[in-house]
């Protein structure tokens, strides 16, 4: 491993902070679900990644500062966990992201069979990224002597991750615009959807960098990149169920005894008012927010069986009904 760029014990210290606050943030996205009783793939997805983080930080920390202490296959044998570990947690948290939006479709949609199947694509795109360090470093034999070994991953790998990374971050973020382009928003509304999964564009941004390095020879800058890039992206998998709860306490607070409209990412509506021509949420905002009823076009919908969805369900045209 060459000595420019950061120290070892830098990269030590941001894989230690970085990794405690992605395991709390996730943490307290869990306790949040759990408490609601509104469980669900998205979160188990979270949980798993952030395990593989947990692993990932301990192989680090073995890696970087007690190498010296293990004989040379321990040491190639952690190199090979944190590159693993890396990926592991990289595609776990954007499968959260995308289980996440997937909960908010209709069961038996084809906009839902659609992003299934897109689940299904980033679990073989994550296997393959796996069985390509294998079959790459394996073919190398002189890095495993090094005091420090690190394969050099070299430019098959860097296109790889810069094609799967943004690919896997454009889904993410044209994902949910498809779902709720249709749906009636005042502006400031619209930015706060969206914003919470567009933040997937900044993952894009570290894995860019991350996929400089490698192209560069790798050394402790490619690490640093890839510990910034994987807790990274486990903490933007957990923005969507703690926005919304920031914003729903923000609303309460801010009128506690006069309800008033409002739609936050994930909440639960206060109350539902169906019309003929127009479904309408209230809650605790300034400003009515109207959801326009589809069904003269081809159905669009947002689940409700969740206390985290919010719902267009253009089948309902019945008398005013009111929760």
């Amino acid at each position: 491993m060459s000595s420019s760029g950061p120290a070892l014990a830098q990269i030590e210290v941001v894989d230690i902070v970085l990794t405690i606050v992605a395991v709390i943030v996730t943490s307290f996205r869990l306790c949040i679900r759990a408490r609601q009783k509104r469980l669900w793939i998205d979160d188990a997805w979270a949980a798993l990644s952030m395990i593989f983080n947990s692993m990932l930080l301990i192989a680090d920390c073995m890696y970087l500062q007690d190498y010296e202490e293990y004989p040379q296959g321990i040491r190639v044998a952690l190199y090979y966990m944190i590159a693993q570990f890396f990926y592991a947690v990289v595609w776990s948290s954007r499968l959260s992201i995308l289980f996440t939006i997937v909960r908010l479709t209709v069961p038996g949609s084809f906009f839902r069979r659609l992003l299934i199947s897109t689940a299904i694509t980033f679990g073989i795109v994550w296997a393959l990224l796996f069985s390509q360090v294998w079959w790459i470093c394996e073919t190398q034999s002189g890095w495993k002597t090094q005091p420090l070994p690190q394969c050099d991953l070299g430019r098959d790998v860097a296109i790889a991750q810069i094609i799967t990374d943004v690919l896997g971050d454009f889904v993410l973020i044209l994902a949910p615009f498809c779902l709720i382009y249709r749906v009636r928003l005042s502006g400031g509304q619209k930015v706060r959807v969206l914003s919470v999964f567009s933040a997937s564009a900044i993952t894009t941004i570290v894995s860019l960098t991350h996929s400089y390095y490698i192209f560069s020879g790798g050394g402790p800058k490619e690490v640093m990149a890839a510990i910034v890039e994987a807790s990274l992206s486990l903490i933007v998998a957990n923005l969507s169920p703690i926005v919304a709860l920031i914003f729903r306490l923000s609303a309460e607070d801010d009128s506690p005894s006069t309800p008033s409209p409002i739609m936050t990412f994930g909440s639960q509506p206060r109350k539902r008012v169906r019309g003929p021509l127009a479904t309408t949420f209230t809650g605790a905002e300034s400003t009515p927010i109207v959801l326009e009823d589809l069904s003269v076009s081809r159905p669009r919908s947002l689940k409700t069986s969740d206390d985290d969805e919010i719902t267009l369900h253009n089948r309902e045209r019945k008398q005013t009904n009111e929760w």
